[in-house]
């Protein structure tokens, strides 16, 4: 059995979890998996010394291999259980394939910031509505696991005072609050971020109105990574909740039917309706739309051009922009003899502190709602945009492949130059050993 290791209210433990769930139920996971609490006795005493890093969520393989990254552990299960995959095949549907992957990425690594800020933003004194006590509860429930309940809340209120400096977090910011101010978020611009997920909101719920997932009548890699950002923080934390739920409730019955637990009105993958024949027996049929399958014939919906373009008209000009930066500081004497780079996505890391703060080899300036500002170079964007490139260059390798991804991808601004993603990366390339980076210079 596979093992995985997270929290509730961790934003890549969803995306995996979900996944795995739905693979568990559609009988392509052996002999299926264990959610595990990942408590600091587990995640100092297993985790670390496993895999060099306490981050969560972390997948131990039934034949005992480690697995960290939610893409990895993605990618590591679709190899070995490649029965039921979450990817369409980049030859067969290679429209389907490149759309999963740049929804997948948006949800990872720029959505992260508007479902980062709402919640910290409203655990913040004096701001209301306010969910800091149910906040501080469930980062107790990890951190003072096992704890009655009030010592629970009590260890989720130290924790938000001593590590993240929750009472002065406007004046001097720490910790996730210190790392939002890392990703680009100010006082100017933090509402021209949750625009951009307003904006991915509207659009899915638009799309919602015609199909159950991204690509169909089942879940894709793009619906898992987008449950990253709207299950831990929107769907489950309080305040977004009520908005959530409130204003945009087909995105909410997507959470559900995606999550794959207690979603029985929801209508999840794998599920089917019944109704009654001439006789009064039960007939049944699959319960999601377009018949529980993929959209036919390499379709992907017009309905998801517009959450699309958001990773066209504002992700894509800052990872045009990493790749150059991460180029220029690979080839500097500032990335030292091993090659090492930064490794995290919330903040700034350490041992490079001074060169993704301020005006550092590691930041560039990026532009949000009209608003410019500067943010820090994230190289596991690297990472990520060369399992994109893979794809993208599977999907053109015959002329009909191309000629079919050309067309599509003029529906978006800039949308071909995505096509010479290998080439942009060639001065950039990095390897992933464990949780650390390296540039890649081989």
């Amino acid at each position: 059995m596979h093992r995985l290791f997270s929290w509730e209210l961790s934003y890549f433990s969803g995306k995996a979890r979900a996944y795995l769930r739905y693979k568990d139920r559609m009988g392509d996971l052996g002999d299926g998996f264990e959610d595990i609490l990942a408590t600091p006795e587990l995640m100092m005493g297993l985790l670390l010394p496993s895999t060099g890093s306490a981050a969560v969520p972390q997948l131990r393989t039934a034949d005992g291999t480690w697995v960290q990254d939610s893409s990895d552990i993605i990618d590591h299960c679709e190899r070995a259980h490649p029965r039921v995959p979450v990817v369409p095949g980049a030859a067969e549907a290679p429209r389907q394939a490149i759309a999963s992957h740049l929804i997948e990425l948006l949800a990872d690594e720029w959505l992260v910031v508007p479902a980062f800020w709402e919640r910290w933003h409203y655990s913040l004194e004096g701001v209301e509505p306010n969910h800091l006590a149910a906040n501080e509860q469930q980062w107790g429930a990890v951190f003072g696991a096992g704890l009655p309940g009030s010592e629970r809340r009590d260890a989720g209120r130290e924790l938000f005072e001593g590590m993240f400096g929750i009472s002065q977090a406007r004046t001097d910011p720490k910790g996730v609050y210190a790392g939002l101010v890392h990703l680009g978020v100010s006082p100017e611009n933090e509402n021209a971020w949750w625009a951009s997920m307003e904006r991915a909101l509207d659009a899915l719920d638009a799309h919602l109105e015609r199909h159950d997932f991204l690509l169909g009548g089942r879940p894709s890699l793009g619906d898992f990574g987008l449950l990253g950002p709207l299950y831990a923080h929107l769907f489950r934390d309080p305040v977004p909740g009520f908005r959530l739920r409130t204003r945009h409730p087909l995105v909410a019955e997507w959470i559900e039917r995606t999550n794959g637990n207690n979603a029985l009105e929801a209508r999840t993958y794998g599920q089917r309706l019944y109704s009654l024949d001439e006789n009064g027996d039960l007939v049944g049929r699959p319960a999601t739309s377009d018949g529980g399958e993929w959209l036919p014939g390499d379709a992907v919906p017009g309905t998801l051009d517009a959450l699309l373009a958001i990773f066209f008209d504002q992700m894509w000009p800052v990872l045009k922009s990493t790749m150059e930066r991460t180029a220029a500081f690979i080839a500097s004497d500032a990335c030292g003899a091993a090659g090492e780079l930064p490794g995290k996505t919330f903040f700034a890391d350490p041992p490079w502190y001074e060169h993704q703060t301020g005006e550092g080899a590691l930041t560039h300036e990026f532009e949000i709602g009209g608003f410019r500002a500067r943010r820090m170079v994230v190289p596991v964007q690297i990472y990520k945009l060369q399992r994109v490139a893979r794809v993208v260059e599977g999907t053109i390798a015959t002329d009909a492949g191309r000629g079919s991804v050309e067309a599509w991808l003029d529906r978006f601004a800039g949308g071909r130059e995505l096509l010479g993603l290998t080439g942009q990366l060639r001065s950039c390339r990095v390897r992933k050993q464990g949780a650390r980076l390296f540039a890649d210079v081989s």
